[in-house]
């Protein structure tokens, strides 16, 4: 016979689920659990709320494929924005992290991840065709020349990407730079500082293939 891990199956569920979280350990889950246990009920219920209305409710917006709730993003229905820079980055948490430098006034374009074939991960499973349509309209307008920020990691995938999509709109008539380097940990705005990001982005550089 085998003996349960614990006095209690809901809570053994509990924290198989928590535990599935990346980053959350079992006894971190455990930990968890048990400090759901002893909230007040109703605390309980609006965690699990929010969470079941991210999942259901939560859309994408057509232009930057950034997360929204409604039709489109914020970001891309803010007319004080400049519409002709966008910033391509690799995800929703690379935008949270530009904006909260403050120094970004343009808008996105959020692929969704980077070309890793070890991964699985193809040319088809991000929204570059996206962005290069979007591209094509901007210069198709006739206005101010766009601008193509690059603000990908510096590893092998991301720089893989990156020369992916800078081949396809080299020959258009468009603006292309890329962040400031000495960010650190790769290159990953994800742990990139406030203060080091703003400037690197007010900073940035003509993109060298």
């Amino acid at each position: 016979m085998i003996k349960e891990p614990y006095p209690s199956k809901l809570l053994s569920d509990a924290t198989d689920a928590l535990g599935s979280l990346p980053g959350v350990g079992r006894r971190s889950a455990l930990r968890l659990a048990l400090h759901l246990l002893r909230q007040p009920s109703e605390n309980v219920h609006h965690f699990a709320d929010a969470i079941v209305r991210l999942r259901d409710e939560a859309g994408y917006c057509p232009n930057c494929m950034m997360l929204c709730d409604g039709e489109v993003c914020p970001i891309c229905s803010d007319r004080e924005r400049d519409h002709r820079t966008i910033c391509v980055v690799e995800s929703i948490r690379d935008v949270i992290s530009i904006e909260n430098s403050g120094q970004y006034w343009g808008v996105y374009h959020v692929l969704g991840g980077v070309i890793s074939p070890l991964e699985g991960i193809g040319v088809s499973d991000i929204t570059a065709n996206e962005l290069f349509a979007r591209l094509a309209a901007l210069v198709a307008d006739g206005g101010p020349q766009p601008e193509v920020i690059f603000a990908l990691s510096g590893t092998v995938e991301g720089e893989t990407t990156t020369l992916y999509i800078h081949n396809h709109i080299a020959g258009m008539p468009v603006k292309i730079t890329s962040l400031a380097r000495g960010l650190g940990f790769e290159d990953d705005l994800e742990y990139a500082d406030e203060v080091s990001l703003g400037r690197a982005i007010l900073h940035r550089q003509p993109l060298k293939i």
